[in-house]
């Protein structure tokens, strides 16, 4: 119920004031278990998705936003709860992966649709970076779901890094058609066939989005940029100071 509460009161306006534009519902099974797998441009993106499917989805989040204390933190809470997000410990990688594959597999398991972003995290710069293979391919070869390709266009856009106020313009979802991997069945532990399983889904979504491919993972590239980011902000005060400590030259 308060899912569906939520889908009205947050769906309706987002569809009303951005009007997405979609592609490929059909792709979407009318009943039982999927796993949409998508490229992840925006906060945004797990409210634009769902709210354009006419059956719940289910995406995981990180625990802080459910345990954040205060009044402000229990609706935060009950707003990712409302929305179809589960929370996941992330403070341990190992254990968060192994919460992640549990909740997507409870949410199969009930027949119904786990949404999950392979990248792990944003986009830095709106190229589609490679996927990881802990989560996706785990879920998808344990629970037999067929995986559901996704690509979000232009999401980044409509508020990027530093703007207050979002831009009003049309995202576009990208439905693509159901990827069968019964073929790997109980290789589950096999990191060369979920490295494969999540390579063939990443570049599903690489046809569907038509972004640019970079293989390593978005956290080494916001890494990378955050380093590039310092160092750069190091050299400009090292300049400055040097231009400062210059000996005055005396007029001719």
């Amino acid at each position: 119920m308060l899912y569906g509460t939520m889908k009205v009161a947050i769906g309706g306006p987002l569809k009303v004031a951005f009007r997405p534009w979609v592609e490929g519902l059909e792709n979407i099974p009318a009943e039982g278990p999927a796993i949409l797998a998508s490229n992840h441009l925006s906060f945004s993106d797990s409210f634009f998705l769902p709210a354009v499917l006419d059956r719940k989805v289910t995406f995981i989040a990180k625990a802080e936003y459910f345990t954040t204390p205060g009044v402000k933190g229990r609706l935060t809470a009950a707003f990712f709860k409302g929305v179809g997000q589960l929370p996941v410990d992330r403070s341990g990688a190992r254990g968060a992966g192994e919460a992640a594959i549990k909740s997507g597999l409870d949410v199969l398991e009930r027949g119904e649709l786990f949404g999950i972003y392979p990248e792990g995290t944003r986009s830095p710069d709106g190229r589609l970076y490679r996927g990881k293979p802990g989560g996706l391919a785990r879920v998808a070869l344990a629970s037999g779901a067929p995986v559901i390709p996704v690509a979000m266009i232009d999401t980044e856009k409509i508020q990027p890094p530093g703007k207050v106020m979002p831009k009003l313009m049309r995202p576009g979802i990208r439905i693509g058609e159901p990827l069968d991997f019964s073929r790997y069945q109980g290789m589950e532990h096999d990191r060369f066939v979920l490295r494969a399983v999540t390579d063939e889904v990443m570049y599903e979504i690489m046809k569907l989005s038509g972004q640019e491919y970079v293989d390593i993972y978005a956290t080494a590239a916001k890494r990378q940029i955050s380093e590039a980011a310092k160092a750069e902000k190091a050299a400009k005060a090292a300049a400055a100071k040097a231009e400062q400590d210059k000996p005055g030259q005396s007029a001719s």
